[in-house]
């Protein structure tokens, strides 16, 4: 990890869509906009190029793989996949693992964790979650709640193996009480969603946020943005939806063709959300079967579906930090910031190659 007194960021720094700068400072790990003197002005080191606030992978799980929680190296390795990528911001939306040590560390992401997933019984991957009854669904959300950063994570659907297909896991009436419970003790509340039949009764329910939301239709894209409840697409996981669906086929035949569907689908889902006003943020999923460090791909993945460059560079940027409460390059903020070679805003894929990395305004990546 190299220091420096100070960094000067030249070329094109991207502050917000509409305003691009020519240069910033990193001054004692604070991005200045005003030139430094004296001391300082000598002990200073030079990156050319296009600057962005850190990424944000608002839906990953560190310390999480597809078996369950893993050990602290892995988690060191799963974090830093995610800082060489640019994700400096990381939404941990569900993990076993006790990953308050990363707090600590200066060369690693910030993580905002929604603490562990609540799930109904042997209604979701094993050793993830807490699995539970309806009637427990309030204590183990107001648990949840006080265990994480302003965030607690519902499994809303997965197969129910009486029907053979996806199904909502909870009743409306916990449901509701739930969401009450966790807004009242300051947090707020997602989702994972794959179905339609989920949806409507968890936006009327008052959640925040949906995570895939695959199952938005024309019915319910309205009630989205009316409420404006955001989405988190994972796009690059919907990609697997296939593969998922020829395993599972043999056992479930009606969840494997719904999950392609879905899959087919998942563009045109996404731009009309997007299109109706519904709040839209990147994140990968990684942690479970994917591996971390795939944020570049998906703002791709957005662009691919037909948002616009600006607004899916937003997605994971700009807007994903209002989003989430936490500045970008902001006068006096903590220098988090990433350096491209190229214009971003011409190619999205430059994301996938950061040229430089700094976080907490220590250059961590790149040379």
């Amino acid at each position: 990890m190299t220091k420096s007194a100070v960094l000067h960021i030249k070329g094109r720094v991207l502050v917000e869509p509409e305003d691009v700068r020519d240069e910033l400072w990193v001054v004692e790990g604070k991005i200045s906009y005003e030139r430094p003197t004296g001391a300082l002005a000598r002990d200073l080191r030079t990156l050319e190029g296009w600057a962005l606030p850190g990424l944000v992978d608002a839906h990953c799980h560190v310390g999480l793989d597809a078996h369950g929680a893993v050990d602290f190296a892995t988690t060191e390795r799963q974090a830093l996949a995610e800082r060489e990528a640019g994700a400096l911001l990381l939404r941990d939306a569900g993990s076993p693992s006790d990953t308050r040590w990363i707090d600590e560390r200066e060369d690693l992401p910030r993580i905002i964790r929604a603490g562990r997933h609540i799930a109904r019984t042997k209604r979701y991957i094993r050793n993830y979650a807490h699995e539970i009854e309806p009637e427990e669904l309030v204590a183990y959300v107001a648990q949840e709640a006080r265990r994480g950063d302003g965030w607690v994570k519902l499994v809303g659907d997965w197969i129910d193996r009486d029907t053979g297909d996806l199904s909502a896991c909870w009743p409306r009436g916990a449901v509701e009480a739930a969401i009450a419970e966790a807004h009242r003790l300051g947090a707020r509340v997602t989702a994972h969603c794959f179905a339609e039949e989920t949806l409507a009764p968890l936006v009327e329910a008052g959640i925040d946020c949906v995570e895939h939301a695959t199952g938005l239709t024309e019915e319910t894209i309205p009630l989205f943005a009316e409420r404006g409840v955001a989405i988190v697409p994972t796009l690059v996981n919907i990609a697997t939806f296939p593969t998922l669906a020829e395993r599972g086929e043999g056992k479930f035949p009606l969840w494997a063709d719904h999950m392609r569907r879905l899959h087919a689908r998942r563009y045109d889902t996404v731009r009309a959300a997007y299109d109706a006003g519904v709040p839209v943020f990147t994140g990968t999923d990684a942690g479970g079967s994917l591996p971390h460090g795939l944020i570049g791909q998906e703002v791709a993945e957005l662009v691919k579906a037909g948002i616009p460059v600006s607004a899916a560079l937003s997605a994971a940027t700009w807007g994903a930090r209002s989003w989430l409460g936490r500045p970008g390059l902001t006068e006096g903020a903590p220098a988090d910031l990433v350096v491209y070679d190229a214009d971003p805003r011409q190619d999205v894929r430059v994301l996938t190659a950061p040229r430089w990395v700094v976080l907490r305004g220590r250059m961590v990546s790149g040379s």
